[in-house]
């Protein structure tokens, strides 16, 4: 069954080690945050840190792993149709939208609907990281190292598969920064299977 997170909100749920997570863009150019959390102890979380350090590469796709603060494999992405996502940003906040674009009463971002969503399996603000951003198009310059974000390369219908290596709770948001959705708030489809 497909689910759908409506524009700038976002879901927690769980899943099992073995099953399958699908992301889907239904209309192209919208990035989805995710957090993953071992269920049996939410001390363990996705790390952007190991990741790109084991995967010596800053762009995952199909068969690279997504390791834990404590450098075990949490997912591995098995199928993906975009091949450019993002490990490097912060989930939007209240914060990211008054200090980067000047927001008076700020949205509370991906941040805030990740916290608000996970908050009943135990997880306080404090412990969300750097979220795996799924079709969020970060180009990073070679010479300066300046990071831009540009419009996301999913069309609609693309979509990226993950399968869990141990028993999660998923974060998933449907991205609430216009920038990084090329201008535009869509909603994003899962399934787990």
């Amino acid at each position: 069954m497909t689910i759908e997170i409506a524009p700038r909100t976002g879901v927690a749920f769980a899943i099992d080690k073995g099953q399958t997570l699908t992301v889907i863009d239904p209309l192209g150019q919208q990035v989805a945050d995710l957090l993953a959390f071992n269920r049996h102890d939410i001390g363990e979380v996705v790390s952007s840190g190991r990741t790109l350090d084991y995967a010596s590469k800053i762009y995952l796709t199909t068969g690279d792993l997504l390791y834990s603060n404590r450098s075990n494999v949490m997912l591995e992405i098995v199928a993906d149709d975009v091949g450019r996502h993002d490990f490097l940003l912060t989930p939007c906040s209240k914060d990211t939208f008054r200090i980067i674009y000047g927001d008076a009463d700020p949205h509370r971002g991906c941040f805030g609907n990740l916290a608000a969503a996970l908050a009943p399996y135990g997880v306080t603000e404090d412990m969300i990281p750097t979220a795996f951003n799924v079709f969020m198009n970060v180009p990073v310059d070679g010479q300066t190292g300046a990071l831009t974000v540009e419009a996301p390369l999913s069309k609609a219908g693309d979509a990226i598969v993950f399968e869990a290596k141990m028993d999660l709770v998923i974060g998933l948001t449907a991205c609430s920064a216009l920038q990084s959705n090329n201008g535009s708030f869509k909603p994003i489809h899962y399934r787990v299977d």
